[in-house]
């Protein structure tokens, strides 16, 4: 059962994420809580390296093509701010990450439906 929960959850990260463009970790982090016995610092990683292959798969499905000159200013900065959250990632407490996560969530909310 604990199988089909988690195949569900990476199912509705993979649908958000291939719909929307992003989002697919706003949905992934609460159902990992929620369907795994993953300890709370471990959810985040977990979520990571879940929503890259989500989001490789969803590139290669699109028919849009990749505007690599925009694109790839934001790989070098996402890359680099990536390794600096892994450095610096492990000294934040879960709790504040996980606030942080909602803040970000209804600030990007707010700023669509206004």
């Amino acid at each position: 059962m604990r199988t089909i929960k988690t195949a569900l959850a990476g199912m509705a990260a993979g649908a958000v994420t291939g719909l929307l463009g992003a989002g697919g970790g706003m949905i992934l982090v609460p159902l990992l809580r929620i369907c795994t016995d993953l300890e709370e610092e471990d959810i985040f990683p977990a979520s990571i390296s879940v929503i890259l292959p989500i989001c490789a798969i969803s590139l290669l499905i699109t028919d849009a093509p990749l505007p690599w000159s925009a694109a790839i200013p934001y790989l070098l900065g996402s890359g680099f701010g990536g390794i600096l959250a892994g450095i610096w990632g492990k000294n934040i407490p879960v709790k504040w990450l996980h606030r942080t996560l909602g803040l970000l969530i209804l600030w990007g909310g707010w700023r669509y439906l206004c």
